[in-house]
């Protein structure tokens, strides 16, 4: 489920709820294939519900017009699509066990099946999009090579490039690119003039950066109890993270500084111990509040971007998007 209520404003609140709600019946349908396995597998993701933050962008690029609605619907099953089809491939690159609360779809009918049901999903997104017109497929498939240069990054590592910039460049290409999209297909969709559509690019970009920085914090910052997941779950499998990479970088000599590089130089922490002990360390390094002050200033140019749409309830639920997204990783 998405998080409508917390900063939607009340003018656009019910439009927005409805959209959504037709993006999911379209997101049902979407899925179904003449074969039951696949229908089954493709579904699988859909009916583990999820965010629905990229659906929720499209919407809010839409709302800056009276105008299409259908295009902004069908922009938003299809960027949605493509979002699930990346993490059907992107658990078994990855080899997870679980994706939202439950066995993954590689672990659940093998890596093979999980491959074909995400190629599946991005062949029924490029259908979709080709109804909206040559624009939409141009831009569905500039995105799409934009995500697999992000996960080849990602996979390769650094290498010799400075870990920090690599890291926040995969973010790009990774999330951002796919969240940028679907601003841009929804002022497509509404009919906004091109300087408007570029504009809901941006902001796009710099509130996709904030939205995974974000989420990464949360692994460190929260509480089990808050987040649904079990805090540290970066650190104990050795997934780099920006507070990491601060921590990792950081010149400070002082003892709690050196233990803290020492720990996450081991790679996965799955002793439960050094694992507690790297956690307890990160909250309360500088890095973290370095990382918090990047996903600020992310939000801040998101904020700036909004600030530059036509004025009334669209253009204040964005900007609350950016309070929102800056102030939950604390």
């Amino acid at each position: 489920m998405t998080v409508v209520n917390d900063f939607i404003d009340p003018g656009v609140r019910e439009t927005i709820s409805g959209f959504l709600g037709d993006v999911e019946s379209e997101l049902r349908a979407a899925v179904v294939s003449p074969e039951p396995l696949v229908s089954e597998v493709a579904a699988y993701l859909v009916e583990a519900g999820g965010k629905r933050f990229r659906p929720l962008v499209v919407a809010l690029g839409a709302e800056f017009s009276d105008g299409g609605r259908d295009a902004a619907v069908a922009s938003a099953v299809v960027m949605e699509l493509t979002h699930l089809a990346t993490l059907y491939h992107d658990d078994v690159m990855d080899e997870a066990p679980m994706r939202r609360g439950a066995a993954s779809a590689n672990a659940r009918w093998t890596n093979s099946i999980a491959v074909y049901v995400g190629d599946f999903l991005l062949a029924r997104a490029a259908s979709l999009a080709a109804g909206l017109g040559e624009d939409a497929v141009r831009l569905q498939a500039r995105t799409l090579a934009q995500l697999v240069r992000g996960q080849l990054a990602e996979t390769v590592g650094p290498r010799g490039a400075d870990p920090i910039r690599h890291h926040l460049r995969v973010i790009e290409d990774k999330t951002a690119c796919l969240i940028a999209t679907s601003a841009r297909l929804g002022g497509m969709a509404a009919g906004l003039p091109e300087h408007h559509v570029t504009t809901l690019d941006a902001f796009g970009t710099s509130i996709g950066m904030a939205f995974q920085l974000s989420d990464d914090l949360l692994d460190i910052t929260s509480e089990s109890e808050q987040s649904g997941k079990t805090p540290g779950t970066d650190l104990r499998e050795g997934v780099p993270t920006l507070p990491a990479l601060y921590a990792l970088a950081a010149g400070d000599t002082g003892a709690d500084s050196r233990r803290l590089r020492e720990l996450l130089s081991a790679g996965p922490l799955t002793d439960d111990e050094m694992h507690a002990e790297a956690l307890f360390l990160l909250r309360e390094s500088a890095a973290l509040k370095q990382a918090q002050e990047t996903v600020h200033r992310y939000a801040e140019d998101a904020r700036a971007h909004a600030g530059a749409l036509p004025s009334g309830a669209p253009r204040r639920t964005l900007e609350a998007l950016c309070h929102y997204i800056a102030d939950r990783n604390g």
